[in-house]
């Protein structure tokens, strides 16, 4: 019998792990890392984020995209390997690929208050644009909430791997994660762009987990076991929350991070946008990926060589296009 999970992505409630009922919790942790060990992704609802701001977040994001280009780019420091600011038309690409993603974005990052946290050296300022001043407030405040909830997510991952509930928390403490508010714009002449050029070529998240705010159109798709690319679209009170290659590459390939995609809508829709926010939540540079020692194992061998967190993003950027070598 096929495995249903296979067919659909599970949607489950953070609620339920955050109620302080153990068997609530219990059967949201069996659920999460089951849903991780098929098809590494689930929908997700009651995360943190309520209606109002989800609004007043993309009415803010669609504010800034809608300015002309010249001054989105007064934001666009290169120098920066895309880290913060806007990262402009067709800049990244998928790995193994040369033509560049139909989009453009903007990266907010994390703040330290810390001062005697020696991470706090490490990540540049953020950059916020003068044009749109609720920017700052609604992108920030999205950013510290799915944070909460991507530490939650990663305390049943961590309890479904049978690791400390808190195991996690001080690798993700100041993390290097990023909120992408990107804007796929509208191509008036498809015949004008490569051929191949699409929306968001299929790729494998570079980070620990992904938490996806929903899209303002249909387009995200993931690549199932049986090599079926299938829809997801998830409800309105949902984010779509997956694992990215970081812990993938700790768990000795246990958690599957899956490939997905974004495809260009129809040639006669080609000339609207589509609007996505994720939040790709990374850990502390200094931690170790390296494949945890119990999911080391005879039938299991271990699959990549050991690396830091620091060093794989460095590598990763370099393969988008992001920063030279």
């Amino acid at each position: 019998m096929q495995d249903p999970l296979l067919d659909q992505i599970p949607s489950l409630d953070l609620a339920d792990f955050r109620s302080g009922d153990p068997q609530r919790k219990a059967h949201f942790v069996q659920q999460l890392g089951k849903a991780y060990q098929s098809i590494g992704f689930v929908a997700l609802k009651n995360h943190g984020l309520n209606d109002a701001q989800t609004k007043e977040l993309y009415a803010n994001v669609q504010a800034f995209f809608q300015l002309p280009d010249a001054a989105k780019q007064a934001y666009e420091k290169p120098e920066l390997a895309g880290q913060r600011g806007y990262i402009s038309k067709g800049k990244e690409h998928a790995k193994g690929r040369n033509t560049g993603d139909l989009k453009e974005f903007y990266h907010v990052g994390q703040e330290v208050e810390d001062a005697t946290d020696p991470v706090k050296g490490e990540y540049p300022d953020n950059i916020w644009p003068a044009e749109v001043p609720g920017f700052h407030d609604s992108t920030f405040n999205a950013y510290r909430t799915l944070e909460a909830a991507g530490q939650d997510v990663l305390r049943a991952i961590a309890l479904y791997l049978e690791l400390p509930e808190n195991y996690f928390d001080d690798k993700v403490r100041h993390g290097n994660s990023i909120l992408r508010p990107i804007h796929y714009f509208p191509i008036e002449d498809p015949d004008a762009v490569p051929a191949d050029a699409v929306r968001a070529a299929e790729h494998g998240d570079i980070n620990l987990i992904t938490l996806l705010m929903g899209a303002s159109a249909d387009g995200l798709q993931v690549l199932r076991r049986d090599g079926q690319w299938i829809a997801i679209t998830a409800l309105p009170d949902q984010i779509v929350v997956n694992v990215g290659d970081m812990l993938q590459r700790l768990t000795n390939g246990v958690l599957r991070s899956t490939i997905h995609r974004v495809v260009n809508p129809p040639r006669e829709k080609m000339n609207t946008s589509r609007y996505s926010i994720p939040f790709f939540m990374h850990p502390r540079s200094e931690m170790s990926l390296a494949a945890l020692p119990h999911l080391v194992t005879a039938d299991n061998p271990k699959k990549e060589a050991d690396i830091t967190a620091g060093e794989f993003l460095n590598e990763r950027l370099i393969e988008l296009g992001l920063k030279k070598k």
